[in-house]
């Protein structure tokens, strides 16, 4: 292992005493494993994030799993790493984490989907600057399409997880499974046919349908039944409330597919 990642550490074996009395002030004890072949990924976040707040670090590593299931035993803890500030234990990484940055993996965020539209809205930039020279009705065409690429790869990436989340608000999920399986294909399928102005006899209707439902869905949901839910917009497992967010990708793909079929009938 590089010198550097494991500058200012002690071994387990050479280390003696309670690590509550140690962790006193600005000082924190750190125990984390570095074993021959590997060393635990959630220890150098830890190690990272103490430095980062200003802490004295007392980094004590594991270096065989004898050690490890000992100190386990010993300290009546099911993992490793293991953290003690100021006299008491902390825990691993993500109560570390949660107590010095005040971040819950629980809370409700709409980072996701900033970042998703973020990155579609550059996309879009680059493509139009790139291949048109300059930002027209297109660029938003293109916005839209890759948003709709992106939010169905983030449901297929775990479609169980998102059909199950789905089936919580989706009118006709409820009554027909299978359509929270169907759904995202339908969605990525679209945009990546809008995105090249191809098939739009196909696309076009597609989006219509799964698009209107999707905004029936979230209004009846929200404002008319009052639920609070999580969306399903960026795939299972999201902490995104369900809400603004996922009624205004359904009017977006909506919008699109309407102004397609214009220019396909016009």
């Amino acid at each position: 292992m590089p010198k550097d990642i494991l500058e200012g550490t002690r071994n387990v074996s050479d280390v003696s005493g309670d690590p509550a009395a140690a962790a006193t002030g600005k000082t924190a004890v750190l125990y984390r494993m570095a074993l021959p072949g590997h060393l635990c990924p959630s220890g150098q976040k830890a190690r990272w994030l103490l430095d980062r707040q200003g802490y004295e670090v007392d980094d004590r590593l594991f270096r065989s799993r004898d050690e490890v299931d000992a100190f386990k035993a010993r300290h009546d803890v099911p993992t490793t790493p293991q953290v003690w500030i100021e006299g008491e234990r902390v825990g691993g990484y993500d109560a570390l984490r949660q107590q010095l940055t005040g971040y819950d993996p629980k809370a409700t965020t709409y980072s996701p989907v900033i970042i998703l539209f973020a990155v579609a809205a550059a996309t879009a930039l680059a493509l139009s600057v790139g291949f048109l020279g300059a930002v027209t009705w297109q660029t938003l065409g293109w916005f839209v399409s890759i948003s709709m690429i992106l939010l169905g790869m983030q449901k297929l990436r775990d479609i169980e997880s998102f059909s199950t989340m789905f089936l919580n608000y989706d009118v006709l999920a409820r009554r027909w499974v299978p359509y929270g399986y169907i759904y995202p294909w339908v969605e990525t399928g679209a945009g990546v046919l809008m995105a090249g102005m191809l098939l739009t006899w196909l696309a076009a209707p597609a989006a219509l349908v799964v698009s209107t439902i999707g905004a029936w869905s979230v209004f009846k949901a929200v404002y008319i039944d009052k639920r609070k839910l999580k969306c399903a917009c960026v795939g299972g497992g999201s902490n995104v409330p369900l809400g603004f967010v996922s009624l205004s990708e359904n009017l977006a793909m909506m919008g699109m597919a309407l102004v397609m079929l214009w220019r396909l009938l016009a």
